[in-house]
């Protein structure tokens, strides 16, 4: 610590403790020209006022932390480069303070893992074979996922799995959010045939759209959204949505030139009026001028395949019964 802060603490701290110890000893006198025990001459609703001294237990109670303090800073670090008469360092206690602790956290980190995971093993125990049965058919293959979708029980366990791990992200009614695709509605950006679905589940997608600001600049970003939204039959510019079509080349690559999508790609249908993250003018403009990036996570080291053939099959009949 440098000289300046170190002078800094230690004045502040002992000037408080000597604000305390004036404050006391001010209160502590008899200026009012009333002897102790005597009248001040107020009374209000019956009640007297009278000159009574504080309490001397608070008093000595007061004395008493004052000089504890005093001790305990001249003991100890605290008044800033002071190490104090038992020679502690501050720095090395730090130190060694933050080390036994990280022990601590990745001791009780492991303890924590290793308990998760026996709840894991008792619950696979006690489900996995209830999950095989209705996952699997009588030859040992799995049920397509359509199939499972009309099979009420299987539509059950996928629903209860679906909440426990994919509700955090899609809601748990599916209709997810902003970046999080609404899973009721039939729009599909990897396609939303059980297959599909089951792939994303398994190994995850990352979509990446491209910030298109340094190419196209302010104007192109305006004229493209606006092109963008008419897609939708929205009303726009018509200017800037004729010149945002002839700029809409370097968009198509992965939307298509009639602004459909591809699903084999990610890349959105935008013609839907079904917006991930928001359909408004401005936030069509912000995907277009910055790009957006979204990730699902790999679910088959996690889950495994059983469990999620039961919340593909769940998820499908989600987006038919609609």
């Amino acid at each position: 610590m440098s000289t300046f802060w170190s002078v800094w603490i230690t004045v502040i701290t002992l000037g408080s403790i000597a604000g305390c110890f004036l404050l006391l000893r001010a209160c502590n006198k008899n200026n009012t020209g009333v002897k102790e025990g005597e009248s001040m001459g107020h009374e209000f609703d019956g009640i007297e006022e009278l000159n009574n001294p504080l309490p001397k237990w608070w008093s000595y109670m007061f004395i008493i932390t004052i000089v504890f303090s005093l001790v305990y800073l001249a003991a100890y670090p605290g008044l800033g480069n002071w190490q104090g008469f038992l020679g502690w360092k501050s720095s090395e206690m730090g130190i060694k303070s933050i080390a036994e602790g990280q022990e601590r956290v990745a001791a009780y980190d492991g303890n924590v893992a290793n308990q998760y995971q026996g709840e894991l093993d008792k619950a696979d125990a006690r489900f996995g074979e209830v999950f095989r049965q209705v996952a699997y058919n009588e030859s040992g293959e799995y049920r397509s996922v359509e199939e499972l979708s009309e099979d009420p029980a299987a539509v059950k366990i996928g629903q209860r799995l679906y909440l426990q791990n994919c509700s955090q992200c899609h809601g748990s009614s599916a209709r997810g959010g902003k970046g999080f695709p609404n899973l009721t509605d039939g729009d599909w950006l990897y396609g939303g045939s059980g297959e599909a679905i089951k792939a994303s589940l398994m190994h995850g997608r990352q979509g990446q759209m491209p910030g298109w600001e340094a190419v196209l600049g302010d104007d192109g970003i305006k004229e493209v959204t606006a092109y963008v939204l008419s897609l939708s039959g929205r009303k726009v510019n018509d200017v800037d949505a004729a010149n945002g079509k002839n700029r809409f080349a370097v968009c198509a690559a992965c939307h298509g030139a009639d602004g459909t999508g591809n699903q084999t790609l990610g890349a959105p249908n935008l013609t839907n009026g079904i917006w991930l993250y928001g359909g408004s003018r401005r936030a069509v403009e912000e995907t277009l001028r910055y790009g957006r990036n979204g990730v699902m996570p790999a679910w088959k080291d996690i889950l495994g395949e059983d469990k999620i053939q039961l919340i593909s099959a769940y998820v499908y009949q989600l987006s038919k019964s609609e």
